[in-house]
């Protein structure tokens, strides 16, 4: 048998210690500093439209967005800011919201002073703020409204809309180099470039750091993992996470997770967004439920309990334990928001949905509650674990009912008022 040489090449190495940015609060929320990673979303409804942006920030705040970035693009949308702002706190929903400001946000502040006042962050990006000698005068108009209301700003370079000015610059001083740098490298850099000279100027302005967010997103995997390395590297800022235009359904899943995934590991970033395209129809919250399922299973934060369950195979040919594990993973997520408060703690809870006796028993044995459903070929019973131990066997049409019956009363025994646990009340 082969030795490890070291016995250290058995550790499980867990994340970087999070990369030390300068704390901004954005409405009630703490963003860097060492507070916990913030998920935020976007709404896609036309901001106009007073109900439909209301309900849509409710139905995100809800899923577990704590921030929500609106687009504010024309008089209408501005004007509708200060009615969404109030519909939300008459709901008692005090989400903080993000104004999204393109090309003209300088004059939709300076004529809609509800707007400003209502929103909690700005965002703005400094590629197209304003365009030649406008530019420095429509971002210094931005930056002073800030300023006068108190909001944080996030400063979002964007790879699809880079400050041209700069880019070309940049381009023309490589050209000039005696080991000039691959087109792309000399993007990223200036995308670099875009987001902390404009912070500069904006604290030249008289915001402060602490007022702050910074971002650079492109949509390619490589390039934003460089980008945002760098961009830490060089700054002391609160930083903001996307793959920006990262797809449709498991593309944008996959892309955007690897992406985050690897810069969360080494400590870079302070709060993400998902960015995913919606299928037609779709629920806007999927972005949300991904944000939340990233960050906990990275184990940064916890947001629900954990449902596990086996892939299944020919030993499982029953989609018994398939319903099953849907049937209780919805239930948990549509419960959550009143099990908060209800029950403090439940979101550590570990649930096991399995199919067969392979490995049914023992991942059972590991969660708080698990069953071991039976596969093809096995005796119709399917034995139920509780904290390790055995605590009973169910049988008959209903094992999928009864033992849902089973998860409820475990969360209200060990997380309820005077909670018990379950061994406890089953002794007695």
């Amino acid at each position: 048998m082969n030795k490890l040489e070291n016995p250290s090449q058995l550790d499980v190495a867990g994340p970087q210690p999070r990369h030390k940015t300068t704390q901004v609060m954005v409405g009630n929320v703490a963003v860097g500093g060492g507070a916990p990673i913030v998920v935020q979303s976007m709404t896609n409804t036309d901001t106009a439209d007073v109900d439909g942006t209301i309900a849509q920030v409710a139905a995100l705040s809800r899923a577990g967005s704590e921030m929500v970035r609106i687009t504010v693009d024309r008089d209408e949308a501005a004007a509708a800011v200060p009615h969404i702002r109030d519909g939300l706190r008459k709901r008692g929903i005090t989400t903080p919201l993000i104004g999204d400001f393109h090309y003209i946000g300088h004059k939709l502040l300076a004529d809609h002073p509800a707007c400003a006042e209502a929103l909690d962050k700005y965002r703005i990006n400094p590629g197209n703020v304003g365009f030649k000698d406008k530019r420095d005068k429509q971002f210094s108009d931005i930056v002073e409204m800030a300023i006068k209301y108190g909001k944080a700003v996030r400063i979002g370079a964007n790879w699809g809309s880079l400050d041209q000015e700069l880019l070309t610059h940049l381009m023309e001083e490589n050209a000039k180099s005696a080991a000039p740098l691959e087109a792309r490298a000399v993007t990223r850099e200036a995308m670099v470039q875009s987001a902390l000279l404009s912070a500069k100027r904006a604290e030249e302005i008289g915001l402060p750091k602490n007022k702050m967010i910074l971002s650079a997103k492109v949509s390619a995997v490589q390039d934003l993992i460089a980008v945002y390395q760098t961009l830490a590297e060089r700054s002391d800022y609160a930083i903001h996470l996307g793959l920006t235009e990262a797809g449709m359904g498991s593309k944008g899943i996959v892309a955007s997770s690897a992406a985050l995934g690897i810069l969360l590991q080494q400590g870079i970033g302070d709060t993400i967004r998902i960015s995913l395209t919606p299928e037609p129809g779709g629920d806007r919250t999927l972005e949300v439920q991904v944000a939340q399922e990233l960050l906990q299973t990275m184990g940064f934060r916890t947001f629900v309990p954990l449902v596990a369950a086996c892939p299944g195979c020919g030993r499982t040919t029953s989609t018994t334990f398939q319903e099953l594990a849907r049937s209780i993973q919805d239930f948990i997520r549509d419960e959550m928001p009143s099990w908060k408060t209800q029950y403090p703690g439940v979101e550590q809870l570990n649930v096991a949905v399995m199919g067969c006796i392979v490995n049914g028993p023992g991942e059972s044995k590991h969660a708080n509650i698990g069953i071991s459903l039976p596969g093809t070929g096995e005796a119709p019973a399917a034995p139920v674990f509780v904290d390790g131990k055995k605590f009973r066997t169910l049988r008959g049409a209903t094992i999928a009912a009864d033992f849902k019956a089973l998860v409820i009363d475990y969360i209200d025994q060990r997380y309820g008022n005077g909670a018990k646990t379950p061994a406890t009340t089953a002794a007695e």
